[in-house]
């Protein structure tokens, strides 16, 4: 079996949260996409936009380039489907009709299944596959969106798919449930107490508090719990995560690998080698790779009238349908002390915060309309700060990381002012 993972076009709605990573990579109630798909019995293959090529390659290489002709059948997958247990199980539906996987010819008939507008998955015969490069399989799949494969059967299947950034909030929530459960069920953790999983072993602090009456608290390996922290679960701490003393993490917090945690936070995912470690309120948001957020940073994921938060993409109001919502966080985002961000507000790439953000950060700015003041955080000056990032946890920076913050740079040009969208020449 072939597996193909392919970004739509309607990875451009997410925005700050897939700039700068495939969509298959966002996580989600502790999970990746590519994490589920990597369980199936399948030579995968990955079709993602050209600016993220390199990152594929090198971040990425059990993704494969060509298809394998000795696997009759093709499963394809939408890279912005959400990596929940449920949707894992209606592949393994589509993966299952194969029956045979010698049986399939040119005469059998694929099976498409829409969420939407978008095709979210489909089972095809590899044989109807005529080109074995990457754009010709590119342009395959792009044709199975446009209604190329008309002779096909349809499956009544509902998949999730992240349409826009507070989906993967909203989804964290819903899904973290049967998540957790899965990995439990996995059976390499070991119960430390009622609802307390921990993969190394160790027991926690005696001075941490756990409560698990409200799900399950799952805690991989090198993870450390600061004294006098509190853990309401469902809660699941990432490789080699550090929680700050008296942290306070509760309702669906997935944090993932790397990243050091304090103050209280809630019903909020971080992406690997972020920090927030010192006090204030972070909930109900979805915060980057490599983001640091200042002492006392805080949010809000409530409006004062209780209502229901809308959000703003690309100048136009989008209904969230969801009471609480804070913000999103694009990577490298950074935060000085006591910074407020209101609700429902994005902050994008490689942008620095300073005091109040009563409305969308572009990405690539120093934001201090507090002050009166918003000017160009130009390329150069994040590669160096990168460079300094990856070299505190010994990473070492490579010419793709490089070519990224500027593909992000340019991609971004049209969130800034018309005066911020071009970098300034060099002398």
């Amino acid at each position: 079996m072939n597996l193909i993972v392919f970004e739509d076009s309607g990875v451009e709605r997410l925005g700050a949260i897939a700039i700068g990573r495939p969509a298959y990579a966002i996580t989600c109630a502790s999970f990746r996409l590519i994490d589920r798909l990597e369980t199936f019995d399948a030579h995968l293959l990955g079709l993602v936009r050209s600016h993220l090529s390199l990152i594929q390659l090198n971040d990425f290489p059990q993704l494969g380039r060509q298809l394998n002709r000795h696997s009759a059948w093709t499963l394809v997958v939408n890279a912005r489907m959400v990596p929940s247990q449920a949707n894992v199980n209606h592949l393994r539906q589509l993966f299952d009709l194969t029956g045979d996987d010698q049986q399939a010819t040119t005469h059998a008939r694929p099976v498409i299944v829409r969420s939407s507008w978008a095709v979210a998955a489909a089972l095809v015969p590899t044989a109807m596959i005529e080109d074995d490069d990457e754009e010709g399989i590119a342009q395959f799949v792009a044709s199975l969106g446009n209604g190329g494969s008309a002779d096909c059967d349809s499956h009544d299947i509902d998949f999730d798919l992240f349409e826009h950034p507070h989906d993967v909030v909203r989804f964290n929530m819903s899904c973290f449930a049967e998540n957790m459960q899965h990995r439990i069920d996995g059976g390499h953790y070991q119960q430390m107490a009622e609802g307390v999983f921990v993969a190394d072993g160790k027991q926690p602090p005696a001075n941490v508090v756990m409560d698990a009456s409200h799900g399950p608290i799952v805690i991989e390996a090198g993870v450390t719990l600061g004294p006098f922290s509190y853990l309401k679960g469902p809660v699941y701490l990432g490789q080699n995560v550090k929680v700050s003393e008296h942290a306070s993490l509760k309702d669906e917090v997935c944090i993932s690998h790397t990243c050091k945690v304090g103050g209280e936070v809630e019903a909020t995912v971080f992406e690997p080698y972020s920090n927030k470690q010192h006090y204030g309120f972070l909930g109900h948001s979805y915060v980057g790779s490599w983001v640091n957020l200042g002492a006392g940073t805080c949010n809000s994921d409530l409006k004062n009238t209780y209502g229901k938060v809308n959000m703003v993409y690309d100048g136009k109001k989008v209904a969230t349908q969801m009471q609480f919502m804070g913000c999103i966080i694009g990577d490298y985002a950074k935060t000085a002390i006591q910074t407020a961000i209101f609700t429902g507000k994005q902050i994008g790439v490689g942008s620095m915060v300073y005091g109040w953000a009563t409305e969308n950060v572009p990405s690539f700015v120093n934001y201090a309309q507090t002050f009166g003041s918003t000017s160009l955080m130009s390329p150069e000056v994040m590669i160096t700060t990168q460079q300094r990032m990856f070299g505190r946890r010994s990473i070492e920076q490579r010419p793709c990381d490089i070519q990224l913050i500027h593909d992000m740079f340019r991609l971004t040009a049209k969130e800034r002012p018309a005066g911020l969208r071009d970098e300034p020449p060099q002398f």
